[in-house]
């Protein structure tokens, strides 16, 4: 009935993918680990290879001061002969050298390997140096499109899966939501019959406390039938806003809680200070305004009263307060929480305030609770300046 199950899938899809990405992915990222110290042992025996061949052409050269020696030039590789002081005697390398320890260097992305020559064998100098640049390019888009390749496959099969396994809760959730849907179009015909006759029975013969009792009970089976309808079609029925006269409004469900509140003897009082128009949902404002007096009445003691008021505030918002006298609250931060029930005798499923706070969350309503226990509670919802409908535009 509630449960959106594209909403569902994907939701859990989602969070299958990361856990089993998380697996998989791991093993990825030691491989790719494994794939860079490969590299950079693969380039150490490059330089050496490097260096073997510069040594090699040495050698063949021999100290001969009547010939030329060509110095051996690669591509991607730049070497030198050093002094033991490490300044130069030939060099390619461009840079200023970041290390003086023989031995296989980085610097950034740059290697080097630094290898002591037998003194005075090769013109003199006491170090041969090699320099190259590495990348990991290739490694890392390689390690992209495996981890691309993991997280869609997982993906796919996820939706696949989950789509699958959620067939049958698909079908159940499709049979309880036809069933209720049903449930409710049934509870709703015998409602309206009974309100129809007391109200017949009222006009043709005097009201006593029975008939005033029956009403007073259907208003209130009225209200969970709301709550309930509301339920089923929130997420199928796009509620749409208009033009309403807030003062008219709160004061015509003022007038149909006042029944109920007569049985209990509970005074029931509406002051407002401004006559405004808000841009709403009247659905919507009926189930803020409904579930709130229902609360205060529910929670009210005998001989009680509550009071509503209508104000504006300094920033052009409009402030409706519910304040009842009753009980209070123990715990008025739970009270929006679905099925709380925080007086397990008191009648209702714990869903009403839940339903408000739905429709505040996605509206420009702001609900202050505040609670005094044993003392009573007050329920100030503020209506922001941006659903409030200037006079001129309650004129187009």
């Amino acid at each position: 009935m509630i449960v959106d199950e594209k909403k569902f899938v994907r939701r859990y899809s989602l969070i299958y993918t990361g856990i089993v990405a998380f697996i998989l992915l791991a093993p990825l990222y030691f491989y790719v680990i494994h794939k860079i110290n490969t590299q950079e042992v693969r380039t150490e025996v490059e330089l050496k290879s490097i260096q073997s061949h510069i040594i090699n052409a040495m050698d063949a050269f021999g100290n001969n001061p009547n010939n030329t020696f060509e110095f051996p030039k690669f591509n991607s590789y730049q070497s030198g002969l050093y002094y033991n002081n490490f300044s130069t005697i030939y060099s390619q390398i461009k840079e200023p050298l970041p290390f003086y320890m023989p031995g296989y260097h980085s610097d950034g992305m740059t290697r080097f390997l630094i290898t002591p020559l037998p003194s005075q064998k090769y013109f003199f100098a006491d170090y041969l140096i090699t320099e190259t640049a590495i990348s990991y390019t290739d490694i890392f888009l390689e390690a992209s499109i495996i981890a691309f390749g993991i997280l869609v496959l997982i993906l796919l099969l996820s939706f696949y899966f989950l789509n699958s396994f959620s067939v049958p809760f698909k079908r159940v959730n499709e049979k309880l939501d036809e069933f209720i849907k049903e449930s409710m179009h049934e509870m709703n015909t015998p409602l309206s019959i009974i309100n129809v006759n007391v109200d017949l029975f009222n006009s043709m013969y005097e009201s006593n406390k029975y008939l005033s009792r029956i009403k007073s009970a259907t208003k209130s089976l009225a209200t969970i039938y709301n709550d309930m309808d509301y339920l089923i079609k929130q997420n199928r029925v796009e509620y749409k806003n208009e033009i309403i006269s807030l003062e008219e409004f709160v004061k015509e469900r003022v007038e149909y809680f006042e029944l109920i509140c007569q049985l209990n003897n509970i005074t029931l009082s509406l002051v407002s200070t401004t006559k405004t128009h808000i841009m709403f949902n009247p659905t919507k404002l009926q189930r803020i305004i409904d579930n709130t007096l229902s609360n205060a009445i529910k929670f009210s003691h005998k001989n009680g009263k509550i009071d509503v008021h209508i104000n504006k505030n300094d920033e052009g918002g409009i402030i409706i307060s519910f304040q009842d006298y009753g009980q209070g609250i123990k715990h008025p931060e739970k009270i929006t929480n679905p099925y709380y029930r925080e007086y397990e005798h008191k009648t209702g499923f714990g869903i009403g305030m839940n339903i408000v706070k739905s429709i505040i969350d996605k509206s420009d309503i702001t609900l202050d609770i505040q609670s005094a226990y044993l003392q009573g509670s007050t329920f100030i919802y503020t209506f922001n300046r941006s659903l409030v409908v200037d006079s001129t535009e309650q004129n187009l």
